[in-house]
């Protein structure tokens, strides 16, 4: 074990959670922690990915593990995670289970939007609210909350989604200045588009994107040094390229972006109207 994995579990504690393991961010940061020599309660709902997971990282890091499977958007689900990680020395909660939708909001599902708002910010503000004050009462611990580049404006054709994320980067901004007097980092990582399987649950089609790899090494990386982190250069350029437009122009500009991203649902949309 390295000198700064040692700093790091000395600080964060012998286990974190992470919710969303399964795949995506969630999972590089899972295989981020352990390399790290921590221990890791892996959360997300298919059970036998999380079982394989659990068993390699095992194996490969000499680390102990505990998955829980369970549905993020069931607040039956979410407290018994708490419940059932409650014996164990929890230093750091990785609450990067989320999803989004895309398309015109008028057009959504309801009980969709609905599901997606309990995963992306009930279950997050009831993990924070709880490990919070674990981490305060020990004056040591930390929070990681997945934003998003939406999050710092509204997003036509993604507009729940994006007011989902807006409530994580505020929340996070919030408790990092709130929690670090009681020795709690708090960090929202904002990336822009990841290649892993949230465009295809969102209906959306990408082109440039990140790797997951690259924002779980810049995210966890970032934590107790920032407040937000933009992972990767595409992150960074997109940011970069909104920052000196007004709030509205921002909006309009990323209404383009997914115009373009959404186009394929309206040529689908024609071709079942028009097929005999």
């Amino acid at each position: 074990m390295t000198h700064n994995s040692t700093q790091f579990l000395q600080k964060y504690g012998a286990w974190a959670i992470v919710t969303g393991a399964s795949d995506g961010i969630g999972l590089e940061i899972a295989k981020n922690l352990a390399s790290r020599g921590m221990n890791l309660v892996l959360v997300a709902r298919r059970e036998a990915i999380l079982n394989t997971l659990a068993t390699e990282l095992s194996d490969q890091h000499r680390i102990d593990t505990q998955v829980i499977v369970a549905d993020l958007s069931n607040t039956d689900d979410v407290d018994r995670v708490l419940q059932q990680t409650n014996h164990l020395d929890v230093g750091l909660l990785v609450a990067s289970a989320g999803f989004g939708t895309s398309g015109a909001f008028l057009d959504a599902s309801l009980q969709r939007e609905q599901n997606m708002l309990d995963v992306n910010m009930r279950a997050v503000l009831t993990m924070t609210h709880h490990y919070g004050k674990i981490f305060a009462q020990r004056n040591r611990g930390g929070i990681i909350l997945l934003s998003s580049l939406v999050a710092f404006q509204g997003v036509p054709q993604s507009a729940h989604y994006a007011a989902t994320k807006a409530y994580i980067q505020t929340l996070a901004e919030g408790l990092h200045l709130e929690l670090a007097k009681h020795g709690v980092d708090v960090l929202a990582s904002a990336p822009g588009p990841v290649d892993s399987g949230f465009a295809t649950r969102a209906n959306m089609q990408m082109g440039a994107s990140l790797t997951p790899e690259t924002v779980a090494r810049e995210t966890v990386n970032a934590l107790g040094r920032k407040m937000t982190v933009r992972p990767g250069w595409l992150s960074k350029v997109l940011e970069y390229s909104l920052t000196l437009l007004p709030r509205w122009g921002r909006a309009r500009m990323m209404g383009m972006v997914m115009r373009g991203m959404t186009q394929h649902q309206q040529s689908n949309a024609m071709s079942i109207k028009t097929t005999p």
